[in-house]
């Protein structure tokens, strides 16, 4: 279940590596409740292809070191030629300090042993993409506020409710504010679908938005971009 101790990371991709569907399924779940887009890969063939062929989209790797094929090891080691800085864990049985050792100085960042606490892995992950991003909390543009750490909207200073794609909506505006944020990005990232042409979920999602956010007799808080997408108004 998501726990708003943690920090809501809205539009942050994983690459998920393990076999065991039961735990693949319970993880994905788990995180992508959190807000984050999960990929899975069930062998270290299709982990190791989809990190390379994907690895700037990737903003954390969770590798099982045991996973059939080519081994979570490997799969780091590869990863690491490519990218010095993104982070990497470990989810794994092997459970001495020489295996620890051995995957740090493989490239991992951290090292979790298997059986684990999910709100561990969500506070392990969170360290590591603070750390990679200088982590900012609260976005403000012209009327409203968002604190992603509190999960919290206030609107001319009260708070505004939103359910939890609103608030990843919003969150994903506010963080590109200045730039026009593209339909079929917002759909990728806040829907994890990749969609060509229809992406007209997001018009339900900016209607309900601009009801809860505009306020009377201004121009919208999201302003609309004709062919394109969408961008926060900050002069309101």
């Amino acid at each position: 279940m998501p726990s708003r101790n943690f920090l809501y990371l809205t539009g942050m991709r994983i690459l998920l590596a393990e076999d065991e569907t039961a735990i693949a399924g319970f993880l994905k779940e788990g995180l992508e409740e959190e807000g984050f887009a999960v990929d899975v890969a069930i062998n270290g063939r299709q982990a190791l292809d989809m990190a390379m062929d994907n690895l700037n989209e990737y903003d954390i790797f969770l590798l099982d070191w045991m996973i059939p094929g080519i081994s979570g090891i490997d799969i780091c080691r590869n990863i690491r030629k490519e990218n010095k800085t993104v982070p990497i864990i470990f989810l794994t049985a092997k459970d001495t300090v020489d295996d620890t050792v051995f995957a740090l100085e493989a490239g991992a960042n951290d090292y979790l042993k298997k059986p684990f606490a999910f709100e561990e892995l969500l506070a392990r992950i969170r360290v590591l993409l603070r750390n990679k991003t200088g982590e900012q909390t609260v976005f403000e543009a012209g009327h409203i506020q968002l604190n992603t750490e509190v999960h919290q909207v206030i609107k001319n200073g009260l708070p505004v409710e939103l359910t939890q794609k609103e608030f990843a909506l919003l969150e994903y505006l506010l963080r590109n504010k200045g730039k026009v944020c593209r339909r079929t990005r917002i759909i990728e990232k806040i829907w994890d679908i990749h969609f060509e042409k229809d992406t007209s979920v997001i018009d339900v999602f900016i209607n309900a938005l601009r009801k809860k956010l505009d306020t009377k007799d201004k121009a919208s808080f999201i302003q609309t971009i004709r062919g394109v997408g969408y961008r926060v108004n900050d002069d309101l």
